[in-house]
């Protein structure tokens, strides 16, 4: 169940596509966001799915737990990937109110999250980080699951000798690449700041793929640099091989829940340069990357100068070794449905034991 352009349904043998109407948020054209819960709703008791697996934390998870309540054998899993008490509503609110009103949003949308997370079977994260902070809100039952990346689509072999030259970008320094929305959440802007860190003797490039509602104004903004923002890649051979063809990934993005675009980086043979925050830490450690505190682009700069006075390739060919020893699709699918879901399933057979005879307080198991 996904938000679309409109409402529509397409069934193709085991698999159901259901698009719910919605319309784009503002200041981000490529997402939309569901607020039509009651279509929602129509969608889930027509097919009676045994499992609902919900990965926002707004309205749909309510939805949900609704869902639930009319058909209480249902067992419901929910993906936790962005601690969006603080990340959303504590720093825009302190924008916009100041931190003593942010303060008190924060910690009312903080009681909010534990007891959404508190009626589901089971939660997953995608960090330790997460899951401590999940657990920080009375939530016990939380499950830590890698990611994967497809290692054969990500790729040294895919790298392009010429990419450089048909970007038109000069200069014989590293090659920078950044691949993911260019908007304030990703902290798009640190990275043209970072560039105006380097010396232009030094002969850094940097490519950013992606497209937001920073992006022209970057573009603007970098007119003076080796910088180029050529927009979405909705090729994934095409991004791979941008990937392999670059020599350092960047990113200044400190709420990363897990870091797909770090991980598909690594796979394609690329040292990282990003910062002590959020997942990025559980993913890039000593000897496949270096990593600043938050919002330090000098040391950024540094850092990316370091790796390239050292030895990148090798450094990118441990970042290779440490995905495929890791980051598997199979790896990840097998802890999700041998062990995510069979937890699941039992504390939803607690809850339904619990709910037959009247128990009162029922919490689900903390196993694990």
């Amino acid at each position: 169940i996904v938000p679309g352009l409109e409402g529509r349904i397409i069934q193709d043998g085991r698999h159901i596509w259901a698009e719910i109407a919605a319309g784009p948020v503002r200041g981000s054209p490529n997402y939309r966001f569901i607020l039509r819960t009651g279509a929602v709703r129509e969608v889930l008791a027509r097919f009676r799915p045994d499992v609902i697996e919900s990965q926002c934390p707004w309205v749909l998870p309510w939805t949900a737990i609704n869902h639930r309540r009319a058909f209480p054998s249902t067992v419901l899993v929910a993906g936790y990937h962005t601690d969006f008490p603080n990340a959303h509503v504590g720093r825009v609110g302190t924008e916009l109110f100041g931190k003593t009103v942010a303060g008190g949003l924060r910690r009312l949308t903080e009681a909010y999250a534990g007891v959404t997370y508190r009626e589901f079977d089971r939660v997953y994260t995608l960090s330790s980080q997460m899951r401590a902070i999940l657990r920080g809100y009375d939530v016990p039952h939380v499950d830590l699951l890698d990611l994967g990346v497809d290692t054969d689509l990500f790729s040294p072999t895919r790298r392009d000798p010429g990419f450089r030259a048909a970007l038109g970008l000069s200069g014989a320094g590293p090659l920078l690449g950044y691949a993911g929305r260019i908007d304030n959440e990703r902290k798009a802007d640190q990275l043209i700041a970072m560039m105006r860190h380097l010396p232009r003797e030094f002969g850094a490039a940097l490519v950013m793929f992606g497209d937001g509602k920073l992006r022209d104004l970057l573009a603007e903004d970098a007119r003076d640099l080796r910088v180029l923002l050529p927009g979405f890649v909705s090729d994934r051979n095409e991004l791979a091989t941008a990937l392999a063809s670059c020599d350092i990934y960047v990113s200044a993005m400190a709420d990363e829940t897990f870091g797909i675009s770090v991980i598909e980086a690594q796979a394609s043979g690329l040292p990282v340069v990003g910062v002590a925050s959020g997942a990025m830490p559980e993913r890039v450690h000593a000897g496949i990357g270096l990593l600043a505190q938050p919002g330090d682009v000098a040391t950024m700069a540094r850092h990316v100068q370091t790796i390239w006075a050292a030895d990148p390739a090798a450094m990118g060919r441990a970042a290779r070794a440490h995905v495929d020893g890791q980051f598997s699709w199979d790896r990840s699918f097998g802890r999700l449905f041998g062990e995510v879901y069979p937890k699941a399933f039992a504390a939803a057979r607690d809850r339904q034991r619990a709910e037959s005879t009247g128990t009162t307080g029922w919490r689900p198991r903390r196993a694990g």
